[in-house]
């Protein structure tokens, strides 16, 4: 949805610009920093997180521009050297980029994009990168555990209403798709990213006629081949329902099979039993129950354990936001530069030693069990360093390092892909359906020990030693960006 006449190139803190413009006015613009986004941990205490957001990200970057009114608007700063501003004139994106695939199930303190380039134009893309990736993994994330409690049921996205501005709305839909999510309310995303745009009527349709009754009727006769109804604008078990079967009834006489009902408030599990029995004995053992009402995976989880009858879930707010973890915490940081072709690694000290950066350039092997085609592990390694081939492998914690075990009858992959050589795309970006599918392909290979909502098994995401003992040094060093 980037355009030529969406410009977001200046959507970035204005730290980025005045630390461009530093490193051009100290002749140290054109160096060449890498910086790596990471998060540091699962929202909602999970034991894992799914990638969305690359397409986006790379619609900006082959976007990047500076207009003539942007370099004035610096220029009238006053803190602006002319060099930097004839940089931007001249823009043009000569960033190398590597990533792993949209879909794919990632981990903590592991790279999941990697940018190589000139100081100023690595600096300057933090923000937009990070607000990008950031929102579309945190809602594809939350998605992906309603989808899993829901345990085959469908889960629709109703949140548009409640997102935080429209492009929250629509990239948290493509989100919710990618993580699970069967469709969205929102028709923008059916027609401008293919995404399946559902519903069917508000309380409003109904109260707009005189009665309940003549309101199903009405509908019935606008959509005979799709006719779901709102059953709780009254009363759902006394009107609601019984009015819902008149309808069905006379559609069945037509020769049309009713879809089901919808309830959005109340006891949604005793109202959803008693739906069932009523429906049932009317003879429509085949028309849903769909339901919503601020759902997330925790009352989704609750109703289906109490025994509630719902065949889908219409979940809004709770989905959109990521109510309640709201925040991935994604960040980009510089662990490496390069000086005469040669890579020096730089690393990040925090007394808060989550905040301990892993410094180099860097590539991940995803181990996985030969017999089971389950994950066992990630190995970040130096970006050369060869992948393990097969011989057993001792993988460690790389803050407790006494936590160790040997893994045998195993096979590798490599996650890091090249997206962008030289700012050029050299990526052949996939389509929302492919993206889906590998996103419920990777979750089919985690334990599900790793997927439970409480408590999950942490997932090894490990520092080969070549790496360790970098890292190691440099924190015994004291080197300090």
């Amino acid at each position: 949805m980037q355009s030529d006449e969406r410009n977001l190139t200046l959507l970035a803190d204005f730290y980025e610009f005045t630390m461009s413009n530093g490193y051009v006015k100290l002749g140290r613009g054109d160096k060449i920093g890498y910086f790596d986004y990471f998060f540091r941990s699962v929202p909602d205490d999970g034991g894992y997180a799914l990638f969305a957001g690359l397409t986006q990200l790379i619609e900006y970057l082959e976007n990047l521009r500076f207009s003539d009114d942007d370099i004035e608007f610096f220029r009238r700063k006053g803190i602006f050297s002319e060099e930097f501003l004839e940089k931007l004139k001249e823009f043009k994106f000569e960033c190398d980029v590597w990533a792993i695939e949209e879909g794919s199930v990632i981990f903590p303190h592991e790279p999941i994009v990697t940018v190589r380039g000139p100081l100023y134009q690595v600096q300057m893309i933090e923000t937009m990168l990070l607000l990008i990736l950031n929102h579309q993994s945190l809602v594809a994330t939350k998605t992906s555990r309603m989808v899993r409690v829901a345990k085959g049921r469908a889960i629709s996205e109703f949140g548009s209403r409640r997102a935080h501005g429209a492009d929250a709305a629509n990239y948290g839909a493509r989100a919710a798709y990618i993580g699970g999510a069967a469709g969205s309310a929102n028709t923008y995303t059916d027609r401008h990213l293919g995404i399946p745009a559902t519903g069917t009527m508000a309380h409003s349709w109904v109260q707009s006629f005189d009665s309940e009754l003549e309101s199903f009727r009405a509908y019935a006769e606008v959509y005979p081949s799709a006719c779901l109804l709102l059953v709780d604008t009254y009363d759902v078990l006394r009107s609601g329902i019984p009015n819902a079967i008149k309808v069905f009834n006379e559609l069945k006489g037509k020769g049309y099979k009713p879809l089901g009902i919808r309830i959005d408030s109340g006891d949604i599990a005793y109202l959803t039993k008693e739906t069932r029995k009523m429906l049932d004995a009317a003879g429509f053992e085949d028309a849903k129950i769909v339901v919503s009402n601020s759902m997330d995976e925790f009352k989704i989880r609750d109703l289906l354990n109490q025994g509630a009858q719902i065949d889908s879930f219409g979940v809004g707010e709770r989905l959109i936001t990521a109510k309640s973890d709201p925040v991935f915490g994604g960040v980009y940081k510089l662990v490496a530069m390069e000086e005469d072709g040669k890579i020096i690694p730089k690393i990040k000290v925090s007394e808060d030693v989550v905040k301990i950066t892993t410094p180099g350039f860097k590539q991940i092997y995803r181990i996985y069990n030969k017999d089971t085609g389950f994950m066992e592990a990630d190995l970040v390694c130096l970006h050369d360093e060869p992948a393990p081939n097969g011989e057993p492998l001792e993988i460690f914690h790389p803050l407790y390092t006494w936590k160790r075990t040997i893994l045998e009858n195993y096979y590798t992959e490599p996650l890091m892909k090249k997206i962008f050589e030289g700012g050029k795309l050299i990526y052949k970006k996939p389509d929302i359906e492919e993206i889906r599918n590998k996103s419920k392909s990777e979750q089919a290979k985690l334990w599900d020990e790793i997927k439970r909502l409480d408590d999950p098994h942490s997932y090894y995401v490990d520092l080969s030693p070549k790496l360790y003992q970098i890292r190691y040094d440099l924190l015994k060093e004291g080197k300090r960006l």
